[in-house]
């Protein structure tokens, strides 16, 4: 009796994960076999790392791990190396030194994306990035310990530094993040006496004309107007020329010390794209039919940030955006037409309307715009919550998600920076030292 095709996934981003989900829905028993590689054994809810930075969520809740959510699939927690698809063939990293090869029969590329940066002095030594739920909790520690820091100095211009907070890129990511953790600060500065609250300085740099473009033009000014009401800093039209040490420069001309910078200004394809035979676009992204599946080539789909799957919807030429809604959608087409290609059927093309799109802005304010109708303040707010609760895929998740927003209703965020348990080993390492027997 022949072996089931193995169907290997690659990455769980949005994508990787809702390819796995739907796949469990489409497959006979015995029909194929499913095997997940990711080098982390949990997919992030990145919509949600926010809240998480915020403190109004626990940081493990909007993580969701592998083994839990996908019981019936082998799970394999190796960093990817290369790809040679030719040979059917996924090389990971292993123990033993060579790559392990992990054969397939039909592949699912989604290693998703990573931070987009720019040539800027200094970003690199200094900067913050905001895609992951170790760079969340990192930050809610960096502004907290900022706050710990301005409170125990005596020097105006350190207390400057240390309060003031510079956000670079206006997309989603950008503003949900600056929102929340401003929301955070503020409230957390009640329990600094020594502390003005007005003396924090937000700063919002875009270099496009208006932030939230996906909002649409009257909620992205409603969205700048509230910000500024809110006493941020929005600077548009604007870029980030240097940031060597805790200097920050920009290129309309202010110069000023900042001990934060987060850096939220778009996205890349993942780097993994260049170690694989796939066909790749000038940007680096898996080039893919409409049908999701791989120019050119057998047996192989993308999906998400890493590929430039053509929008339909849009016009003739034009690529879906790097988005989440438009990950979840194109994994629900891609999992029916890599079932489809096992039936020898007939696959479908990806074609996708919006439904609109919902934005945080601390805790009770919002934006969005949903089949056309624009929504602010508190109503905004609710929609994000609810879609995005929705959207979790986990139950279990999605329990304790509202377990923690219930909390919240009742008892105060938690203002306590545990920016030690990013160097765990550090008491220990001295201790050691300590009991070392002293040199003759």
């Amino acid at each position: 009796m022949a072996c089931a095709p193995r169907i290997v996934i690659v990455g769980v981003w949005h994508g990787g994960m809702h390819v796995a989900l739907r796949l469990k829905r489409l497959l006979r028993p015995g029909e194929a076999t499913v095997t997940v590689v990711d080098a982390h054994a949990y997919m992030t809810y990145q919509p949600l790392l926010a809240e998480a930075a915020a403190g109004s969520l626990e940081p493990r809740h909007v993580v969701v791990p592998l083994r839990q959510a996908l019981p019936w699939a082998q799970i394999i927690t190796r960093q990817v190396l290369s790809l040679d698809h030719a040979q059917r063939t996924v090389y990971l990293r292993s123990t033993e030194g060579s790559p392990s090869p992990l054969r397939y029969d039909r592949l699912v590329w989604a290693p998703g994306s990573v931070s987009r940066l720019l040539p800027v002095p200094g970003l690199a030594e200094h900067g913050n990035g905001f895609k992951t739920v170790a760079e969340a909790i990192h930050l809610r520690n960096q502004v907290l310990g900022r706050l710990d820091a301005a409170a125990a100095t005596s020097s105006a211009e350190r207390r400057a530094a240390a309060l003031t907070f510079v956000f670079v890129g206006g997309g989603f990511a950008g503003v949900e993040a600056l929102a929340e953790l401003q929301d955070m600060a503020h409230d957390a500065c009640a329990r600094y006496p020594e502390l003005d609250p007005r003396a924090q300085r937000w700063i919002l740099v875009e270099a496009a004309d208006r932030i939230l473009p996906e909002v649409g033009q009257q909620l992205s000014r409603y969205t700048a107007d509230l910000l500024r009401r809110r006493g941020i800093d929005v600077r548009l039209g604007t870029r980030l020329l240097s940031a060597e040490g805790v200097r920050i420069r920009l290129d309309d001309g202010t110069e000023f010390d900042a001990d934060t910078l987060v850096w939220t200004a778009g996205v890349a394809p993942s780097p993994l794209n260049r170690r694989t035979d796939l066909p790749l676009d000038e940007r680096g992204r898996v080039r893919t039919t409409a049908f999701l599946s791989v120019v050119d080539t057998e047996d192989a789909w993308a999906v998400g940030d890493c590929a430039a799957v053509p929008d339909l919807a849009a016009g003739q030429g034009e690529l879906c955006p790097p988005s989440a809604q438009h990950a979840v959608r194109q994994a629900r087409v891609t999992a029916r037409n890599v079932v489809a290609s096992l039936r020898s059927g007939e696959p479908v093309a990806y074609r996708h309307a919006s439904v609109g799109t919902v934005a945080s802005l601390g805790l009770y304010q919002g934006a969005a715009e949903i089949r056309g109708v624009r929504l602010r303040g508190f109503p905004a707010w609710f929609a994000h919550r609810s879609y995005h609760l929705s959207q979790l895929p986990s139950a279990n998740r999605r329990l304790r998600v509202v377990a923690d927003w219930t909390l919240a209703l009742f008892f105060p965020r938690e203002i306590v920076s545990l920016a030690s348990l990013e160097h765990t080993h550090d008491d220990f390492a001295s201790a050691a030292d300590q009991a070392r027997p002293p040199e003759p």
